[in-house]
Order: structure tokens, then C-alpha cells, then sequence
């Protein structure tokens, strides 16, 4: 899940995975094709449509999915849009790699009516069952137990599609898949995208160079955002979905607000770029893309949302993730459905056994042996205290810090050791969690359940990108 060397034509296999150069996991492709589906039909209303539908390269998935496939419930339309990294043509100057990968899957679902979008993201890293499926040659690749992404390099976006099928039960209407290419040109028909850093990022990888704070950025500096994996995060690939689901949202917001769908000139420009990087399958014709539009006329940034789906660690092998059943399930009923995804307003206990958090306690305040006492105290509850120490900056309050893989611990723990809302630093060692002690440390507590934000477990187009 971290590795980021450049790396060779894949086959698929589980324990084969390949390793990634330039680390394409990017949301940011996808928002490309989002706004094409959120925007690109409104050409409804102009005589134009037919040539931008021209732009678009197509693609006959017929045979891939086949004919037991889940029944269409409703009108509401799912489209699945997926991330790709290959490099010729255009891309050739991002890099060598052979093939063609995909570290993005999203599923959109659109309710009928305009009265919502949902986006759903699968993590790359989700071990899980997949189908057979034929590669570009005709040659089958079996299904089994592998990373999800695996399905592209499988056999390409039909079995994607045929992937997320099975996996979920809901019938995919559509694809889109996009490269890196048009990104920037579609983020320079919007007149740049805001992004807000917690930090100051001096990626030399990606050479994003930006200050802490607000910035609207275009062309290259919009694609280093999306590339960096060094300056943000814990370089995990959930945080990265988290963060460029952000980003996502801040494209929605800009496309429906700048008046890109009421402006002829702007709207046109916006998707001549927009429909020039994508490619879709064979039945994503115009008429329905009009039948898009009649789902998005209206919609504001408000309505579209994104989540992932419920993920927890993956027993075998910490770098890779499984889905938290029954909630996954639930959400794709949901989904099926048409119905509310339902947001929980309390923190769900997280459990994981004392005995699997590696804690370092560091004291941030002037109280001498504090540290030492709250290790002691949390070694006798079984925790595993991987250090004692102070702290090198005093916080205002406690904190709670967590390496690489770490989410989770960093969550439990706080379930019983009072602190600010965790967070990840690279600074700390993987599969650690920190627990910096500040001037409000009352000591440890129960188990309990803390009343959080609705929206603290999904990304609304809408946010603020300053939010946390």
C-alpha cells in the first residue's frame, strides 16, 4: 500500500502486486469524469452535442458482463468511474510503465429527480472476491481472492464493472474512464480548483511547493496536489481517498457555482476539454446522457456526497484493508434501494484488543513523571507502551498522533484516553500512536461514546476545503 517505485506489466496475480512509480491514485483523474456525467449532459440545450460526444472513445463491455447481472431496481442511474494511468500518446511524458492500471474506483449513483448523488469510493487495497474475467487477448483470468484493483488490470473496465456487480448487487449502468492528461485542461476550464493545506508541502517527488492555508490551483501545480504522497497524510491509500475526495468535491463545486452551466461559452470550452479525456462503454450514447442530465438538472453541491466504503484491517496482511461487514453490505442495499445512506450521529466503538495498540506516551506538559504514571497505568490495562518521553513541542491540549496503519489503534485508544481528534503524522513510526499529554489531561477513562459532527464520516461537495 506504500510502495512507490516504478513498476512493471502485472498480471494480476495475488502477492504479485506491482509497484507503483508514480502513484496515480487520484481523484483527481476522476473528477474529470464526474463533471463530465454531473455537466456534460446539460448539452441537452445546444446543437453541439453531437461533436463533443464525438470526442469520446467507447467501448464494448457486452460480452465482459454478461447476462446474469443484477436487476435494475429503479431510475436511479449508477455510473462507475475509474481512474487510469496509461502513458502513451499524450501521457508519454508522465513516465514509462507497459499497460494500464487503476488505483480509482468510484460508483456514482444518481437518485432520480436530481435529489441526490452519492459517490462511493473502493479502496485499491481491498481484498476481495473476485470474478473471471477475459484479458484484451481473450485469455481468462480466474477469479479469487485478490485486490480489487486487480480487476482492471484483468481484464480492463468491463470487468471492473463486472466486479463491482458481483461484489455489491447493483446494476451498473455506465463507466467512465479517464486519464491524466485532461486533468489539467479541465481544471484550467474552471479557472483553477480551491485546495486548503494543513501544512506547508515541499514535495520534491511530485514538486508541489505550496505554503500552509488556501490556494486555487491549475495546470501543473493542480496535478502535483494530486500526485504528492510525501507532503500530506500518513501515505496510507484511505487517506489519500479522503483527502482527493476533497479535492473531488472542490471540482463539483466549482463546475456548478462559477456559472459554467449557465455560460454557453464557459460550458462548452469546460467540456471539449472534459470529454476529450475520457472513454465510456458503447451504450453511454446521447440519449442517455440526456437521461443524466434529467438526474442532475438543479443539483447543487450540497447533494453530492462522497464515502468510502466501511473498511477494517485485513487479518493476514496490514497493508491491505477488508470491508466492515454489515455495514458495507447496508450501504450497498442503500444504494440498491435508492434509499437514505444513513450517516450515524455517535462515534461507534472501535475494538481493538489493548494488546494490539503500540503506544508511546510523551509528556507536553510541566507536571514532572506524568508520562511515566500514564504508561504505567495503561501497561497494567494491557496496552502495549512502546516508549516513554517529552514531548517536543508543549500542545494546547492532548493530542493523539498516529503512524501509517494506525487509524484504528489511534481510534481505540481514544476511546479511553481523553484527546483531541487523532491524527496522522509521518513523523511517527508506523503502526504507532502517540499520545502527547497536554495541560488538560485528566487521566484515563472508560469506554464511551462521544457525540460527533454528521458529517465527520463523509465529504459534501459543498465543504469548506479548510475543513478538517
Amino acid at each position: 500500500m506504500f510502495s512507490d517505485y516504478e513498476y512493471p506489466e502485472y498480471d494480476g496475480a495475488l502477492g504479485d502486486e506491482p509497484k507503483r512509480g508514480v502513484l496515480w491514485r487520484v481523484l483527481g483523474w476522476v473528477s474529470v469524469g464526474l463533471a463530465v456525467v454531473l455537466v456534460g449532459t446539460s448539452l441537452v440545450a445546444y446543437g453541439t452535442y453531437r461533436k463533443l460526444q464525438g470526442n469520446i472513445t467507447q467501448e464494448d463491455v457486452t460480452a465482459e458482463l454478461g447476462t446474469h447481472r443484477p436487476p435494475k431496481l429503479n431510475q436511479a442511474l449508477n455510473i462507475l468511474l475509474i481512474g487510469s494511468d496509461q502513458r502513451n500518446g499524450a501521457n508519454a511524458k508522465y513516465g514509462k510503465a507497459a499497460g494500464e492500471r487503476s488505483d480509482t474506483i468510484i460508483l456514482l449513483h444518481f437518485s432520480p429527480g436530481g435529489q441526490k448523488a452519492v459517490g462511493i469510493s473502493f479502496p485499491r487495497d481491498s481484498m476481495v472476491q473476485l470474478p473471471s474475467c477475459k484479458t484484451a487477448s481473450g485469455r481468462t483470468i480466474p477469479g479469487g481472492l485478490n485486490m480489487i484493483n486487480a480487476s482492471f488490470n484483468n481484464g480492463g473496465a468491463g470487468c471492473t464493472m463486472h466486479t463491482i456487480e458481483t461484489l455489491t448487487g447493483i446494476r451498473v449502468d455506465h463507466f467512465v474512464k479517464v486519464d491524466f492528461t485532461g486533468f489539467k485542461r479541465v481544471v484550467d476550464a474552471l479557472g483553477g480548483v480551491e485546495i486548503c493545506l494543513p501544512q506547508a508541502v515541499n514535495d520534491t517527488d511530485s514538486k508541489l511547493h505550496l505554503s500552509r492555508g488556501r490556494h486555487i490551483v491549475k495546470g501543473d501545480t493542480a496535478l502535483a496536489y494530486v500526485r504528492t504522497r510525501h507532503g500530506l497524510g500518513d501515505g496510507s491509500d484511505t487517506d489519500r481517498i479522503k483527502r482527493q475526495q476533497k479535492f473531488l468535491g472542490a471540482v463539483v463545486k466549482k463546475a456548478t457555482s462559477n456559472g459554467t452551466l449557465t455560460n454557453p461559452g464557459k460550458l462548452y470550452s469546460f467540456l471539449d476539454a472534459a470529454t476529450k479525456s475520457v472513454t465510456t462503454d458503447k451504450d453511454f450514447t446521447v440519449d442517455e446522457m440526456k437521461k443524466v442530465a434529467g438526474s442532475v438538472q438543479g443539483m447543487s453541491a450540497g447533494k453530492v456526497q462522497f464515502v468510502t466504503v466501511p473498511w477494517g484491517a485485513y487479518a493476514p496482511d496490514p497493508n491491505r484493508i477488508a470491508w466492515r461487514q454489515p455495514d458495507a453490505n447496508n450501504l450497498f442495499a442503500a444504494i440498491r434501494n435508492d434509499n437514505k445512506i444513513q450517516t450515524p450521529t455517535k462515534a461507534q466503538k472501535v475494538n481493538v484488543p489493548p494488546a494490539q495498540i503500540k503506544v508511546r506516551v510523551l509528556n507536553g506538559t510541566d507536571t514532572t513523571g506524568l508520562a511515566q504514571r500514564v504508561g504505567d497505568q495503561l501497561t497494567a490495562r494491557g496496552y502495549s507502551v512502546a516508549g516513554i518521553g517529552t514531548a517536543t513541542t508543549k500542545p494546547s491540549r492532548t493530542e493523539l498522533r498516529y503512524g501509517s496503519g494506525a487509524d484504528q489503534q489511534a481510534a481505540a485508544l481514544g476511546q479511553v484516553a481523553p484527546a483531541s481528534s487523532p491524527v496522522a503524522d509521518q513523523s511517527v513510526a508506523a503502526g504507532v500512536v502517540d499520545l502527547v499529554l497536554g495541560p488538560d489531561w485528566n487521566g484515563l477513562k472508560g469506554t464511551r461514546s462521544t457525540t460527533i459532527p454528521k458529517s465527520s464520516d463523509a465529504v459534501t461537495a459543498s465543504d469548506d476545503p479548510c475543513k478538517a
